[in-house]
C-alpha cells in the first residue's frame, strides 16, 4: 500500500486573493514614501545647493518667453541670456529696494499702530487682557535687551548675509545657462536614455516646467494687481502706512491663503488702532472684496492654462513645506507641487496609451485625463 503523506509535506494553504493585493500595495506605498522622504532628506540637507536650483528654475520659467523675441531678432542666444540677466538684477534691485523703503517708512506707523490695537484689544478682554497689556508693557520697555541681542546677533547676521549673497550669485548663474542652454536638454536626454523613456522624461519635464511658468506669471501679476487695489483703498480711507501694507500684501501673495491672511489681518489691526472698530471694518471690507475678485475672477482667467490644484491640496503643499523648509519652503511648495501632479499627469496619458487607451479608442481613462 502506498504511504500516506505526512503532514509537513502538505501545501501551505494559498492567502486570499485580497489579501495578496492589500499586501502588495503595502508594500509598494511603503517604497514610495520611504523614496520620498529619501528625496526630501538630501533636498534639506543640500538646501545650499538645492534652493538656488529650484529658484534659478522658476525665474527662467518666467523670464523663458524673452529669448525667442530676442533671437528672432538677430541677437545670439548667450546674449540674449546675458541682457535678460542684466535686466533681470535691475528689475530685482529696483522692486527690492522699492519694498525695503516703502516698508522702512512706514514700519514706526505699522509698529505703533500694531501697538495700539493690541491694548484696545486687551480693554475689550477686560481683566483677561491685564496680562495681555502688561506684555506690552514689558516688550516696550525692553530696548537695552534688544539692542544687546542685537549686538551679539552681528556675526550671524553676517553669515546669513553672505550665505544670501552667495545664493544669489549661484541662482542668477543658473539663470543664465537655463535660458543659454535650455534648448540642448531634449538632445541631452534622448542621447543618454532609451527612445521611449527619453520621450516621456522630456513631456514629463515640459509639463513640469510649463506647471511653473504659470504659476510664476500668473501668481506675479495677481500680487501685483491685489497690491495695487488695496494699496488705493488704504490711501483713500486714510490709513498709516498704506505703502509698506501694500509691499506686504505683494510679498504675501507669493504663499497661498497664509500669506493674504497674514497681511490682511496686519491692516485691519492697523485700522482699528487708526480709527477704531468702524475703519478696521472698512479696511476688511476692502481685503475681502479685493480678495474675492482674486478668486472668482483673477484666478480663473489669469492662471487658466496652469496645472489647477485643489485649495485643500494647496493649504497641505504650503503647511508641509512650511514645516520642512520654513518661510523658502512655504514660497517654494505650491510651485513644486504644481510640477508634480504635471509629472503624473504625463504619466498617466503615458500608462494609457501603453494600455492601448488612446485617444483614438476613446477609453474612459483617457477621457478622464486632465
Amino acid at each position: 500500500m502506498p504511504a500516506e503523506p505526512q503532514e509537513d509535506d502538505r501545501p501551505a494553504p494559498a492567502l486570499p486573493p485580497v489579501v495578496r493585493l492589500a499586501a502588495a500595495w503595502s508594500a509598494a506605498v511603503l517604497l514610495v514614501v520611504a523614496v520620498a522622504a529619501l528625496l526630501v532628506w538630501a533636498a534639506v540637507a543640500l538646501k545650499t545647493a538645492t534652493i538656488p536650483v529650484v529658484v534659478a528654475l522658476l525665474g527662467t520659467s518666467l523670464l523663458e518667453p524673452v529669448m525667442p523675441w530676442l533671437v528672432r531678432r538677430g541677437m545670439g542666444r548667450g546674449a540674449a541670456a546675458g541682457l535678460t540677466c542684466t535686466v533681470l538684477v535691475l528689475a530685482v534691485c529696483g522692486v527690492l529696494s522699492l519694498l525695503v523703503n516703502s516698508l522702512v517708512h512706514s514700519a514706526p506707523d505699522i509698529a505703533a499702530a500694531l501697538t495700539e490695537a493690541g491694548h484696545r484689544i486687551a480693554d475689550w478682554l477686560g481683566p483677561i487682557g491685564t496680562k495681555i497689556q502688561y506684555a506690552l508693557e514689558q516688550s516696550s520697555g525692553s530696548g537695552s535687551s534688544l539692542v544687546n541681542s542685537l549686538a551679539n546677533g552681528v556675526l550671524s547676521g553676517l553669515g546669513l548675509a553672505t550665505q544670501l549673497l552667495t545664493g544669489a550669485v549661484l541662482t542668477l548663474a543658473l539663470v543664465f545657462f537655463f535660458l543659454r542652454d535650455g534648448h540642448r536638454t531634449p538632445g541631452a536626454v534622448r542621447s543618454w536614455l532609451p527612445p521611449r523613456t527619453a520621450e516621456t522624461v522630456i513631456a514629463c519635464g515640459r509639463q513640469a516646467f510649463a506647471a511653473m511658468a504659470g504659476f510664476m506669471r500668473g501668481t506675479t501679476l495677481i500680487a501685483l494687481i491685489d497690491a495695487v487695489f488695496i494699496t488705493v483703498g488704504l490711501v483713500i480711507l486714510g490709513i498709516p502706512g498704506a505703502a509698506g501694507l501694500g509691499a506686504l500684501v505683494f510679498m504675501g501673495a507669493y504663499i497661498p491663503f497664509i500669506g493674504a491672511f497674514l497681511s490682511g489681518t496686519v491692516a485691519v489691526l492697523v485700522a482699528l488702532a487708526d480709527g477704531g472698530l468702524s475703519k478696521a471694518l472698512w479696511v476688511l471690507g476692502v481685503v475681502l472684496a479685493v480678495q474675492a475678485i482674486e478668486g472668482n475672477v483673477l484666478q480663473p482667467f489669469i492662471q487658466s492654462r496652469t496645472v489647477e490644484l485643489h485649495p485643500a491640496t494647496i493649504m497641505i503643499a504650503v503647511v508641509a513645506g512650511a514645516g520642512v523648509a520654513g518661510i523658502m519652503g512655504a514660497l517654494l511648495a505650491v510651485p513644486l507641487c504644481a510640477a508634480g501632479l504635471g509629472v503624473v499627469s504625463v504619466l498617466r496619458a503615458s500608462a494609457g496609451a501603453a494600455r492601448g487607451e488612446g485617444p483614438e479608442q476613446g477609453g474612459p481613462e483617457q477621457d478622464a485625463q486632465p
